[in-house]
């Protein structure tokens, strides 16, 4: 028996991979803010809870549904059926079918929502899986242990013995952390890659194995050359992954390690360091930099630095540290959607809108830009508001904190006029993204108008793509299906969004900041 996925009551059918899958609709969702296209069979931009409720297949106490998906087709009909009325859509390249699922065991897997239970009431506990690993750990993770004559041979099989119990309390396996091993003495040497084992016995015996090197301790040779080399997708790394290298320092270094650090922050990798016997004040003489721990870590703000006393009784400072490095959302210095991109508005402003709904269109791009990281060095927002005109509300480069960007799109005032949307994109291409071709964010435009334009958009959103930028198309009310789907970037199913009240646009948030996401981790190497 297969499990069923939990989904939400937005989830719409072309949100889902396979060709056959079963889902399970949370109860209570509501009714109104349904949007179904056609009837049986459903254009895959609809809801799948939606469609089930319309088709009769559940009540909106929700259940277990089997979506299969079908080819697209023309002319999906509109029909009022259990409290639900579908809309009329002319065309749509994928449709999907609903119907009873038969005998699944309900698992609620993935993120499920708090009223998806399964319907026994109890919920299924998950064991650790042996294979899978710690999914809550997501890491790829390179120890850089150092091998120099400062350790010597006694101490560098202690530093194995911890590097050992970091990562059997890690939870490697597939799913879980992977981890490698570069040794740093004269020369480093990458002992294993990510990609080696995806076993913790595995790893334990290939790390009781390694031999002591001896030399000089350049860790910042050494640091470079890992997070240069290490990394890549055919060594092991996955995509969307931490990146993360742990430097053991016994002492202090014999090169410099600022360079180093800069290198693998350009990289997107985190550094934490782990340094044991710190320099006495005797051998302060010696060090070259006595800062080499704060020029090195990813940020100098405490987390990413560790101190231990001695190489001895350090079982009691293995947990602290396996905690940090499954602390995601702590990794600053990771390339993710959210602090890569460039994100550009561009705002219908005509007059068929009215003045309130213009303030919802306001709060929409509001929210989605609230979810970025938005500085000098992360992620950017840009804002153009069009009528037959184009005015620039704020470039990319004039406010790099979310605080300004946010009350700078509260003060946008509402112009009022015609629609030409074409010229608009043309503008923004040339003007907002223009100035931003070495920037090395992901280039975004979100396109957001309510009706028929008086120009050509093709042509225009076409060489905004071939400009390197990623159109999303949403359309309110009388905004024609035919210019989304002729704006909107490859594939255009799930870069076309509609929606017929303005009310509707805060439900569509989360989808779009998900597809910006799954385009950035797509283009990544």
């Amino acid at each position: 028996s297969l499990a069923a996925t939990a989904i939400t009551c937005f989830t719409r059918g072309l949100d889902l991979r396979k060709e056959t899958e079963d889902v399970l609709c949370p109860a209570n969702c509501p009714l109104w803010k349904f949007y179904v296209f056609g009837d049986g069979v459903y254009a895959s931009l609809s809801s799948i809870c939606g469609a089930a409720i319309h088709r009769g297949v559940i009540t909106n106490a929700g259940g277990a549904v089997t979506v299969q998906t079908l080819p697209g087709q023309e002319n999906y009909p509109a029909v009022n059926a259990n409290g639900i009325q579908s809309q009329v859509l002319t065309r749509w390249a994928s449709s999907f079918s609903v119907t009873r699922t038969k005998n699944t065991v309900l698992e609620a897997v993935g993120r499920s929502v708090s009223t998806a239970r399964p319907s026994t009431g109890k919920r299924p506990k998950k064991p650790l899986d042996k294979k899978t690993g710690n999914k809550d750990c997501k890491a790829d993770i390179a120890f850089l242990i150092d091998g120099s004559y400062n350790i010597g041979q006694r101490r560098f099989n202690l530093q194995k013995n911890f590097v050992g119990k970091v990562t059997m309390m890690l939870g490697i396996g597939t799913e879980g952390p992977h981890v490698g091993v570069v040794q740093a003495s004269e020369h480093p040497k990458i002992e294993f890659y990510l990609k080696n084992f995806t076993a913790a016995k595995e790893v334990l015996f290939a790390i009781k194995e390694l031999g002591f090197r001896g030399g000089n301790s350049n860790t910042g040779k050494a640091l470079k050359h890992t997070a240069q080399k290490f990394f890549s997708l055919e060594n092991g790394a996955r995509k969307g992954i931490p990146k993360i290298i742990v430097v053991f320092i016994d002492g202090w270094p014999s090169d410099d390690i600022e360079e180093a650090g800069i290198v693998a922050r350009e990289f997107g990798v985190n550094v934490f360091i782990v340094s044991v016997a710190k320099p006495t004040t005797e051998e302060l003489g010696m060090v070259q930099d006595i800062g080499f721990v704060d020029k090195a870590v990813c940020r100098n703000n405490g987390f990413f630095s560790y101190q231990m006393p001695t190489w001895f009784g350090t079982t009691k400072y293995v947990k602290p540290l396996v905690q940090k490095l499954c602390s995601h959302e702590q990794m600053l210095c990771s390339k993710t959607c959210y602090n890569s991109v460039n994100i550009g508005f561009l705002i219908d402003g005509s007059s068929s809108i009215g003045e309130s709904n213009f303030r919802l269109v306001l709060e929409f791009i509001s929210n989605v830009a609230k979810a970025f990281e938005i500085s000098d060095i992360g992620s950017k927002i840009a804002a153009v508001q069009f009528t037959y005109d184009q005015r620039t509300e704020f470039g990319f480069t004039d406010y790099t904190t979310k605080e300004k960007v946010l009350s700078a799109i509260r003060n946008i005032r509402y112009m009022s006029g015609g629609t030409a949307t074409g010229d608009a994109i043309s503008f923004t291409t040339r003007n907002v993204f223009g100035p931003m071709k070495d920037s090395p964010n992901k280039n975004f435009l979100v396109v957001l108008t309510d009706g028929q334009s008086y120009d050509d958009v093709r042509g225009p959103a076409a060489a905004a793509q071939k400009a390197g930028i990623t159109v999303f198309s949403v359309g309110v009310a009388w905004a024609p299906l035919d210019d989304l789907k002729d704006m909107a970037s490859e594939p255009r199913e799930s870069h076309t969004f509609f929606t017929r009240e303005f009310t509707g646009l805060e439900q569509m948030v989360p989808d779009i900041i998900r597809g910006i996401c799954k385009d950035f981790l797509d283009s990544k190497q």
